[in-house]
């Protein structure tokens, strides 16, 4: 069998989501709590107004989720520590010589690297559990990776970051050519264009060490949508043009030369915690809509919604205010996993 993970863009049957629970991640005072529950929740709501969504939410707080979600939003109740489903959630993929079989591939999560404050032992399951309830055939791998980690295109192109695949936290032996083959066995993918780093503030302790889904993304073959630092004060505007540098000699697995579009950041810099790490590239895309991160300014995040409308022909953008969720470690894209569909 070759299974093939779908572009991003291909029709969903669904996004799947974590609902948050009490711990060190979701805040220590009741507000800064709330704050977690409700960005959740919010998120939720935008993409329940384009296709279905299904939260898997802990026994200890299904109570609330019933609340916050409303009817519309289906529940699983599973036991949850982290709520980062794309990273610990399935990847969804697809057979193209079996119509209608959805596979789910069951990469090890170990907390992105197993540092001290992450609890990750009960949230690597949900590969597992939401593969069962789809019924997708699970596809197991040996390879310490996370949904947020890749970017493909569907036809054999994926973007992935040397810090992360090749992070001795998460894989002590791997090396490029091991990986390369993992990523073709599972995803079906061909040509491999490695970055060398990712943003800044994703080295801090609760970073995940350069995932690709807060810097580029692939909205159509041949095209990337590339973050954009233009304060010379931030230290991510020397990392994006090196980037950027780097990514126009690189060609894609049908031998295409990039075209490179720039999706500027928001005017802030600087949070409580130094240099924010504040990206649009972290939206998601969903049947008919583009969930777009909003940073509560107006101006750019119209701007960043123009962008996006443009790559994504007849797809509406849909701004949340972002930051409550980058405050905890990520953005709308790492706090969601799409669900391909597939014929019946």
């Amino acid at each position: 069998m070759t299974w093939r993970m779908p572009a991003e863009t291909a029709r969903h049957e669904r996004t799947w989501m974590a609902f948050p629970r009490e711990g060190l991640t979701l805040g220590e005072h009741p507000a800064e709590r709330e704050e977690g529950y409700s960005a959740w929740a919010a998120v939720a709501h935008a993409v329940a107004a384009f296709e279905p969504v299904t939260v898997v939410v802990d026994p200890s707080e299904v109570e609330r989720a019933r609340r916050m979600l409303g009817g519309d939003i289906e529940i699983l109740v599973a036991e949850v520590d982290e709520f980062w489903m794309r990273d610990h959630g399935p990847t969804f993929v697809v057979d193209d010589d079996r119509p209608g079989v959805l596979g789910a591939v069951d990469w090890i999560f170990n907390g992105w690297g197993a540092p001290a404050w992450s609890q990750w032992q009960k949230s690597a399951e949900h590969a597992r559990i939401v593969a069962g309830e789809v019924g997708a055939e699970l596809v197991s791998s040996l390879l310490v990776n996370e949904g947020g980690g890749i970017h493909v295109d569907g036809e054999g192109t994926v973007l992935a970051t040397e810090t992360v695949q090749l992070d001795p936290r998460r894989n002590p032996l791997a090396d490029k050519a091991r990986v390369e083959a993992e990523f073709a066995r599972t995803l079906g993918t061909t040509k491999t264009i490695w970055l060398p780093r990712g943003l800044t503030r994703d080295y801090d302790d609760f970073g995940t060490n350069g995932h690709v889904d807060i810097v580029a993304t692939i909205p159509s073959p041949g095209t990337l949508l590339l973050h954009e630092q233009r304060n010379p004060r931030h230290p991510d505007h020397e990392i994006a043009r090196e980037l950027r540098e780097l990514l126009a000699d690189q060609t894609d697995a049908a031998g295409r030369r990039f075209e490179i579009i720039d999706l500027p950041a928001p005017d802030a810099i600087l949070d409580r915690d130094g240099y924010v790490d504040w990206s649009y590239v972290n939206h998601l895309v969903v049947n008919g809509g583009i969930i777009a991160c909003g940073f509560g300014e107006p101006e750019a995040d119209a701007r960043a919604r123009e962008i996006l409308e443009a790559v994504y022909p007849g797809r509406r953008a849909v701004t949340v205010d972002s930051r409550p969720i980058f405050a905890r470690g990520g953005g709308i894209h790492c706090i969601t996993q799409q669900q391909p569909a597939v014929a019946r």
